[in-house]
């Protein structure tokens, strides 16, 4: 019985230790809103087809505390036909909520729900908005449901619209193709989401350092870094990542800026992930605590 009360004992000093620690990383993540006055409030966007429970728990998902300290607008069927000449009848579920940066902040991107967004990664939205001249914001992502995610890219060109930021449409619509070819590239066999947001990230490196002015450019630097990148695709893929840059390319896009931002948004999210996970030493210490309260019992039932 002595030995079963010293286990016990240990365990719970441990697990007190445990959360008296963590207590200081759970309370960051309680903190109130605060209202940036020069700014403004952030925006959310919520999918026309959510139910009202639904629309309740994106709230919670995305951390809306407070609705007063938050836009909040939906995205229609209609946005999509009207912004990327989407159909008119699709089921509007992805929503998101955009906190605009100061300038030269660049983006970050998350995925509250990455289970329920099954297509779109977070460097696929980032490399489509800067496509789209979408720049300088934090923006997170989440549905209830599964779905592809793609239509989240509406309701974030929405929110910048309600914020009376003129987005180029023919630019919106390239970043949406460029979505499109990127979630079905990554359902090819011997790619994924990761070679796939590389590639494109690596094709608009080149164009901005090497400035293409003709077609025959373009394919030479999508042939060069898929020769690099030792991807095979077939001549109809091949094509269709042509078009997308030479479209681009005739857009006048400044990929000197897009690729800053696409360098900024690598750290940006590393980061970001570093917050999720908290303080690497300390869950170091806690494992080894663990580990050395184990050996510890086996060594009172030892004796």
């Amino acid at each position: 019985m002595k030995i079963i009360s010293k286990w016990l004992f240990t365990l719970l000093l441990g697990l007190g230790l445990i959360i008296h620690a963590a207590g200081p990383v759970m309370a960051s993540n309680e903190e109130e809103d605060v209202v940036d006055e020069k700014l403004g409030l952030p925006i959310v966007v919520y999918g026309e087809t959510l139910s009202d429970a639904q629309k309740e728990e994106v709230r919670k998902l995305l951390q809306v505390k407070n609705p007063d300290n938050v836009e909040e607008i939906i995205v229609t069927a209609d946005d999509l036909a009207r912004l990327i000449d989407g159909n008119p009848n699709s089921r509007m579920f992805s929503s998101a909520k955009i906190t605009l940066q100061d300038k030269g902040k660049g983006l970050v991107i998350k995925r509250v729900t990455p289970e329920n967004i099954t297509e779109v990664t977070e460097e696929m939205y980032a490399n489509a908005m800067l496509t789209a001249g979408v720049e300088n914001a934090i923006v997170e992502v989440a549905s209830p449901v599964k779905v592809t995610g793609h239509s989240a890219l509406v309701g974030i060109y929405k929110a910048y619209e309600a914020r009376g930021e003129k987005l180029d449409k023919g630019r919106m619509e390239v970043a949406n193709e460029e979505l499109d070819i990127a979630t079905e590239l990554a359902d090819k066999e011997g790619l994924n989401d990761e070679k796939v947001s590389e590639l494109l990230t690596e094709i608009k490196k080149q164009i901005a350092e090497q400035n293409p002015v003709t077609r025959e450019e373009v394919e030479q630097i999508v042939e060069e870094q898929l020769s690099k990148m030792e991807i095979q695709l077939s001549p109809e893929d091949r094509q269709l990542l042509i078009d997308l840059f030479e479209k681009m390319r005739s857009l006048d896009i400044d990929f000197g800026n897009v690729k800053k931002q696409l360098e900024d948004i690598s750290k940006d999210i590393k980061n970001k992930l570093e917050d999720v996970v908290g303080d690497e030493g300390f869950w170091d210490r806690v494992s080894n605590f663990f580990k050395n309260l184990f050996e510890s019992i086996a060594n009172i039932f030892r004796g």
